[in-house]
């Protein structure tokens, strides 16, 4: 009797081992099965590192993408090239990290029913952008090497984030073997994971910094002479100004006036307002981690705080953080948190949906409203209202000397004013010269494919 009583004792042991380590593996299983099912060695849902599961959307449901059967593009060859940087090739010189954040919704993974991809279900995300609007960035920047940003500074949407030199992933060239260096720079997303010194854009800072801290600097007389002797350095400016207000120094983009005022501020001063605007952090962008900027100004001598003022000395910037700060502006000191994939789901289940995010009030109201005016000025004065159209566009431009036999780069940077159409933008330009000579009208022919693709959704 007592070797039955053993042998069940021992039995239940077994069981009671037996169901903690069931327990432990379904628990296990729904914590982990996500990370096993997008582990990129996962054959089943990557190919090499590509991700080769779900299709991917354009805002108007162009398919950009299709793994339903091995990895298909666009249709149109200037959509593939336009929106490479975003999806990626097929050998992975150029990643996706938005599909790799999205990767166990587009495999269409749950705990209960597993991957239910594999059961023909087909799992699509729909991206914020419009294919129309990249391709006209595209054209717009040319031969240049470069990128063009815009998003609702309301909803948060990217409508447009382009880099430049691009390619065709289904007519792949000869990068390694090119000499004409058109490929240089190919595999950098220039929109979230490059910096560029700024040029005169960063001007909106130093502005933003001065209405806070200056007294009755909106109502200031400067005196330009073309350059101005500091530290035993020189201070120069694009021209020789003369007398002018705070709202003409910017719209000319006195070097003078604006170093002079960043010399008034401060390094601690202007360092705090840049970290305020979060143009030297790296934001997190469905899955994509944008480039840190640079502005290094405590401890530095009055020239070298001039310098960086206007945007010049060891500042950098990343052109999609930029772009969230002239949001900033023209949300009148909020904005959205810009995104880039708006859902992810089948036809019969959505899986995920993106909410918009605000960034808080980071710039005081009437600063923001004054520096609309100083902008909305610029358009009217310099770069002329004539090339927008009846948009109500508020701009700033930038001629960013980066040194050696390389030409400057130009920038441009704004919004459009419109409860309808309201988008800023960004444009970094590399080696081509003035940002108002070069980069106007590339903005005006994008913001043109920008409201043509919301008035579409208007009316479908």
């Amino acid at each position: 009797m007592k070797k039955i009583s053993d042998r069940s004792n021992a039995l239940l042991v077994f069981l009671g081992i037996l169901l903690v380590g069931l327990l432990l593996f379904f628990g296990i299983f729904f914590v982990k099965g996500e990370e096993w099912i997008v582990f990129p060695g996962n054959p089943y849902t990557y190919s090499g590192s590509q991700l080769s599961q779900g299709t991917v959307v354009d805002r108007a449901g162009t398919v950009l993408m299709d793994n339903s059967d091995g990895r298909s593009y666009a249709e149109d060859a200037l959509v593939r090239k336009a929106t490479l940087h975003l999806l990626g090739d097929r050998d992975g010189y150029i990643t996706a990290p938005l599909l790799t954040e999205y990767a166990s919704e587009l495999a269409g993974f749950d705990p209960v029913n597993g991957v239910y991809r594999f059961q023909s279900v087909q799992t699509s995300a729909k991206l914020t952008i419009s294919a129309n609007v990249q391709v006209a960035a595209l054209e717009a920047l040319g031969n240049y090497r470069g990128t063009i940003g815009v998003y609702n500074y309301r909803t948060g949407e990217i409508l447009c984030a382009v880099s430049t030199p691009t390619y065709d992933p289904d007519q792949v060239p000869d990068i390694a073997g090119d000499t004409s260096g058109r490929y240089d720079g190919v595999y950098v997303n220039r929109f979230f994971n490059a910096t560029f010194t700024p040029g005169s854009i960063f001007k909106l800072v130093t502005a933003a910094a001065a209405l806070e801290n200056l007294e009755d600097v909106a109502e200031r007389q400067f005196t330009c002479q073309g350059e101005e002797t500091i530290d035993g350095g020189k201070l120069i400016c694009n021209d020789t100004h003369g007398v002018l207000d705070f709202q003409t120094a910017l719209a000319k983009s006195c070097n003078i006036a604006f170093g002079q005022l960043a010399m008034e501020l401060g390094g601690e001063t202007l360092n705090q307002y840049v970290k305020r605007y979060d143009l030297t952090q790296s934001l997190e962008i469905d899955g994509i981690t944008t480039a840190a900027g640079q502005f290094d100004v405590l401890g530095k001598e009055d020239l070298e705080i001039a310098w960086a003022g206007v945007g010049q000395s060891t500042d950098l910037i990343n052109p999609c953080s930029f772009l969230r700060f002239v949001g900033i502006i023209a949300g009148g000191g909020e904005a959205a948190e810009p995104f880039l994939v708006s859902s992810v789901g089948t036809k019969s289940k959505e899986i995920y949906r993106a909410k918009t995010q605000s960034t808080g009030r980071v710039m005081g109201e009437e600063t923001a409203k004054t520096l609309q005016e100083m902008m909305a000025n610029n358009v009217k004065t310099v770069y002329g209202q004539g090339n927008f159209g009846t948009l109500s566009v508020c701009a700033k431009s930038g001629t960013a000397e980066v040194g050696g036999e390389s030409l400057p780069n130009a920038t441009f940077a704004g919004f459009v004013q419109d409860e309808e159409y309201p988008l800023a933008f960004v444009i970094v330009v590399q080696d081509a010269g003035s940002g108002s000579q070069v980069c106007t009208q590339m903005a005006a022919s994008v913001l043109r494919a920008c409201t043509a693709a919301l008035d579409a959704e208007k009316d479908s």
